[in-house]
């Protein structure tokens, strides 16, 4: 997600930030083009547990990044007033997730293409990102393969984004990418620069369910050759 977007400098937001591995890799990438994160870089997280609120805050001391990161559930509270602020967004949020109070959010601005009525939470997520954004701001995030290709009131959400020019890139993952997580997933990426270009109407799409190391029995993941084979193609 990081060599996709090539967040060099400005507000990066991760609203389920977890233990902070978006910023520390985005730090990273800064660094490697030499440069230093912690003046390039405006880092806002938020988490909804409190000890990994502060595993985040920990990790983010011990590698020298200064940054914002605060507790509250991301589906009700809105802590950074994020809409329209920010020029990237990276996140891992989870999948699937049910029991969000639709009532609690129903006039919330963060979900400009409508409220899903599936008991799903993964196009609040997938709003909460678009929505984060400013006019020129590009978002990464990893989500559930089901949320590509879900109907009903999620397939209208989804066919405004496309609409609006702002879907740039999808990638097609393997499963046993993530510890937590057997199943394959997609990385989606916004670019809402491209509104009005000759690449409003396009989206790349890439299949990487080939692309993988095979670390054990279990678990797979990208080489540093492979993750930047794939970021040229985006």
């Amino acid at each position: 997600i990081v060599e996709i977007l090539e967040p060099y400098k400005g507000l990066v937001l991760d609203p389920a930030c977890g233990s902070a591995g978006m910023f520390v890799q985005s730090a990273d990438f800064v660094r490697q083009h030499q440069q230093d994160p912690s003046s390039a870089l405006s880092i806002y997280g938020q988490e909804n547990v409190a000890e990994t609120v502060r595993l985040s805050r920990m990790s983010l001391a011990i590698h020298g990044l200064p940054g914002d990161i605060k507790q509250g559930n991301t589906y009700y509270e809105d802590i950074h007033n994020s809409v329209g602020k920010f020029d990237y967004v990276m996140a891992n949020p989870p999948f699937n997730v049910n029991g969000v109070d639709k009532q609690r959010i129903a006039d919330d601005p963060r979900f400009p293409f409508g409220i899903p009525r599936p008991d799903n939470g993964n196009y609040l997520w997938i709003q909460i990102f678009w929505s984060a954004l400013n006019d020129k701001g590009r978002a990464g995030f990893v989500m559930a393969n089901s949320a590509s290709d879900a109907r009903q009131s999620e397939l209208e959400i989804r066919k405004q984004m496309v609409d609006d020019g702002t879907v740039d890139v999808m990638v097609a993952v393997g499963s046993n990418f993530f510890s937590n997580v057997t199943l394959p997933c997609t990385l989606w990426f916004f670019d809402k620069g491209k509104k009005g270009t000759d690449r409003a109407d396009k989206v790349l799409f890439i299949d990487a369910r080939e692309i993988f190391t095979q670390v054990d029995r279990a678990h797979r993941e990208f080489t540093p050759e492979q993750i930047e084979f794939i970021s040229n193609i985006a």
